[in-house]
């Protein structure tokens, strides 16, 4: 415990920093997952109604 405590009163407030700001990072990381995820269905409707205006204007 003797070793441990310079440690802590040492590196504490950092780690605390750190630890603080991996967790808004992690919100923000699962957000741009999320829209990685998202992504192919979305191109997949842009596609899909471009090709049903492209019909449309022809016709």
């Amino acid at each position: 415990m003797e070793v441990w405590l310079p440690l802590i009163s040492e590196y504490g407030f950092p780690i605390v920093v750190t630890l603080y700001l991996l967790h808004r990072v992690e919100k923000k990381l699962e957000a741009v997952n999320q829209s990685v995820i998202e992504l192919p269905e979305k191109i997949t409707q842009q596609i899909y109604f471009r090709n049903n205006e492209q019909k449309k204007s022809v016709m």
